[in-house]
């Protein structure tokens, strides 16, 4: 790579902030405590970075997402750019499109010719207006593109001004924006002197403020540098106090958020950006990540988000853009964990939220958030949590319980949690894909609720449980067996008679659960046991019976222990006075 070709920031734009025995910085400690102005730009900066540019039906339709979303101030063309342009903002002016609240925001050169057709464009439009005319400053835009020295370019961008003032000046509605376009490879004294020099012109102060807008045009330093020019800028301008000092970052580096978010640190108190990031070369600013991120910290946003999926579908519509699934907030992953780590922290996490929320008695949309995994909560975005955990060949336990529980209603304990992970991970490998609920219960189904008559001589057996007495019959390679216990449970009896039998189990533990909800709802049991050999293994039951569940959950461990112990000269009494050994009917599907 030949790095050797460029030069640092430091060397292209010296901070005097950054200058040795320069006046203490104030950002570093500074906080996000509140929502700037935010002015999306999608309509006019981010529009002129599509393919296809929007058509009048489109831009309107963003227009009014925007409005729905709570934006107050909006830049909405460059109409003396495209007839399009100028027949939205006329639309604006005669068809009643902005609501009386909204600011709108239109955007021009420092060219005579240009201001007058933007000025036309507003004419009748009753809203407060804002005319935002620009120029390039930094040098090689100075140098290469303009061929102006400094002075040369000061009297250009004061003449634009000066045409502004006569043309529009007098209109009681109508405030002005400056940019200096590549404010961020500008000299800091010379763009102090620029602006100084308009907010003059101007006449800036409170009751009728002047916005100041400092671009990032193309990122090119750090966000600290960005920081630290922002504030040189706050901490000197002329009639502060009649300026609104405004930032348009973009992503060139890929730190647009960051250089915002410190810029509003420094003293900035308007951000220019676009809703999801769209614009020239790598995008602008990211105005819906900005404002999440307040949200993620405590602080309201002032901007509507909680139809997340709506808001992108329109977005996407217009822009004829499609985001991406990792995009933060909106991507259709963002929220979603594969890794079996994740997936378990997140389950156990969404657990102690409800479980601390019905203890202090509020909704769980009330309650403090503190998910691991998930700086905000899905559902303040309009999202369930079906998504927030996906099951493939990197998960674990936690998101194959998270998902049956979510899916059937199916609450498994740890340690059958263990166990049906690593079936799962067998089928998981061998698919290579992603795997649903509906997936997962074949799973469980094939694994531990297969049919017993196909897999062990010990095909059925049922328990009639009266007081302290049980009743058990098996039905054991063709022949049925009855047998009367006293004083014992039914699980008990069953297990007593299956050994008489040849067929003894130890059950360790029977875990109950529902398989759905309500009326229909069924009983799922699941067993842990251990055969002869020793070894701790599961089965599971299934049927709208609970007693029916277990007695199948222990039919289908004792029919496992028997097939196990086949291999080891073991047998089942088939009450006939045959030991079968070593030659067990088991069926073609034995394990």
């Amino acid at each position: 790579m030949p790095s050797h070709r460029y030069r640092d920031a430091f060397s292209r734009v010296r901070v005097p902030l950054a200058e040795p025995g320069a006046e203490a910085r104030r950002w570093p400690d500074a906080r996000l405590t509140r929502a700037p102005l935010w002015v999306p730009v999608d309509l006019r900066d981010g529009n002129q970075a599509l393919a296809e540019p929007m058509d009048p039906t489109r831009k309107r339709r963003f227009f009014e997402l925007m409005v729905g979303m709570g934006y107050t101030e909006i830049e909405v063309g460059y109409p003396s750019a495209s007839q399009t342009d100028y027949d939205f903002v006329r639309l604006i002016a005669e068809g009643g499109v902005a609501p009386e609240h909204v600011t709108i925001v239109v955007f021009t050169p420092a060219r005579r010719d240009l201001i007058e057709r933007t000025v036309a464009s507003i004419a009748g439009i009753e809203n407060e207006v804002v005319i935002h005319m620009y120029t390039a400053t930094a040098p090689v835009w100075r140098e290469t593109v303009l061929q102006r020295d400094r002075e040369e370019l000061r009297e250009l961008i004061l003449a634009g001004g000066r045409d502004l003032l006569e043309l529009a000046g007098y209109l009681p509605n109508v405030r002005f924006q400056f940019s200096p376009e590549v404010f961020n490879l500008t000299e800091p004294d010379y763009a102090l002197e620029i602006c100084d020099a308009m907010t003059e012109l101007w006449d800036a102060r409170p009751e009728r403020p002047v916005i100041l807008n400092l671009p990032a045009t193309v990122e090119i330093a750090t966000p600290n540098v960005y920081a630290d020019q922002i504030e040189y800028m706050h901490r000197r301008l002329a009639r502060r106090d009649g300026v609104i000092l405004s930032v348009h970052p973009h992503n060139d580096r890929g730190t647009g958020v960051a250089c915002a978010e410190l810029a509003v640190l420094a003293g900035a108190q308007r951000v220019e950006g676009c809703i999801f990031g769209n614009g020239e070369r790598t995008g602008n600013v990211d105005l819906a990540t900005l404002a999440l991120n307040l949200h993620a910290q405590g602080v309201d946003p002032m901007i509507d988000f909680s139809d997340i999926d709506g808001i992108r579908s329109v977005v996407e519509d217009c822009n004829r853009l499609e985001l991406h699934p990792r995009h933060p907030y909106v991507g259709d992953l963002v929220h979603t964990a594969f890794s079996g780590t994740h997936q378990d922290a997140i389950r156990k996490g969404l657990a102690e939220h409800r479980e601390r929320a019905a203890a202090d008695g509020v909704p769980e949309g009330e309650a403090a958030w503190r998910v691991p995994y998930l700086p905000i909560d899905p559902a303040d975005l309009g999202r369930d949590y079906a998504a927030v955990i996906r099951v493939n060949s990197q998960s674990g336990k936690g998101g194959i319980a998270h998902l049956l529980e979510t899916g059937y209603g199916i609450e498994l304990p740890r340690r059958f949690q263990i166990e049906l992970a690593g079936r799962v991970q067998r089928y998981a490998d061998a698919s290579g894909g992603e795997m649903t609920s509906a997936e997962l219960w074949s799973v469980l189904e094939r694994e531990y609720l297969w049919d017993p008559g196909a897999r062990s001589p010990i095909a059925s057996a049922s328990v009639d449980a009266s007081g302290a007495r049980s009743e058990v019959t098996l039905r054991i390679a063709g022949a049925e067996h009855r047998s009367v216990h006293a004083g014992t449970g039914p699980i008990e009896a069953l297990t007593a008679a299956l050994a008489s039998h040849g067929a003894a189990i130890e059950v360790i533990g029977l875990h109950q659960t529902s398989v759905g909800a309500g009326a229909g709802a069924a009983a799922l049991s699941l067993l842990e046991f251990r055969g002869a050999d020793g070894r701790t293994r599961w089965s599971a039951g299934h049927d709208g019976s609970v007693l029916a569940a277990s007695t199948a959950a222990v039919v289908r461990a004792a029919g496992t222990a028997v097939v196990r112990a086949a291999g080891a000269g073991a047998g089942v009494d088939t009450g006939a006075g045959v030991d079968t050994g070593a030659g067990v009917r088991v069926g073609a599907g034995a394990d």
